[in-house]
């Protein structure tokens, strides 16, 4: 379900007093492909709750440079949502997850494999707060940019 940052303090507290494990995963989504899938699967095998933090419209646009994104947010966070596995869906407006990361000290933070758990530039956040992270997904070897290019030459 896509949630607030509000609503999302809410389900996370209650989770956490069920004594559920919390997994976070972030992104931008835009076109989802098999890569998406396998990483969301993988940070969903993490823990007992899965956050899946999508970035705003001016956020992926930023990251991802001109024509991006192709999707809005909106649209991105509920295919994110629709994925199994995935417990809730916030979109967030910053560059990084930290500020995300230190509201909700999930136990696990879950980024793709073009990362090692040394360069995911949010770690010292993470290991600040005692969470751990894990690298999830399989090899990065497709990209929505890499799709758009395809479908251009395509057409």
């Amino acid at each position: 379900m896509v949630v607030t940052e509000d609503e999302l303090d809410s389900l996370v507290a209650a989770d956490r007093a069920a004594g559920k494990r919390i997994a976070f995963a972030n992104g931008c989504f835009d076109i989802l492909h098999a890569g998406h899938v396998r990483y969301v699967a993988g940070a969903a095998a993490e823990a007992d709750r899965l956050i899946v933090a999508v970035n705003d419209d001016a956020a992926t646009a930023e990251l991802k440079g001109p024509g991006r994104p192709v999707l809005a947010a909106g649209a991105r966070a509920e295919l994110v949502a629709a994925l199994r596995g995935v417990d809730y869906v916030v979109v967030f407006p910053d560059r990084t997850v930290a500020r995300l990361l230190e509201r909700y000290r999930p136990d696990v933070h879950c980024k793709g494999t073009d990362y090692t758990v040394e360069s995911v530039p949010e770690r010292e956040t993470v290991l600040a707060y005692g969470g751990r992270i894990a690298i999830v997904g399989d090899a990065k070897d497709h990209s929505t940019t890499a799709l758009l290019n395809r479908l251009r030459e395509k057409s």
